[in-house]
């Protein structure tokens, strides 16, 4: 297989991804509010800072490539 065939299949492999789980994460409750995020209210102002959401996608998603380098 030519390797712009296998890039172009792995780019519509990592849309569906990205496209199911734009679908699926606003159905999972404790997404995005985790320890660690940090929310800042006031009057006409709110700060939102996901920290312990970012930290817990970067750690899956290091465990997803690390499984697929093997």
């Amino acid at each position: 297989m030519s390797d712009f065939a296998r890039f172009l299949i792995i780019i519509g492999v990592i849309l569906v991804v990205v496209g199911l789980a734009l679908l699926l994460l606003p159905k999972i409750p404790w997404l995005g509010k985790l320890p660690g995020d940090i929310v800042i209210k006031r009057e006409n102002f709110t700060f939102y800072f996901p920290l312990g959401t970012s930290i817990l996608i970067s750690v899956i998603l290091s465990l997803i490539f690390w499984l697929f380098r093997r």
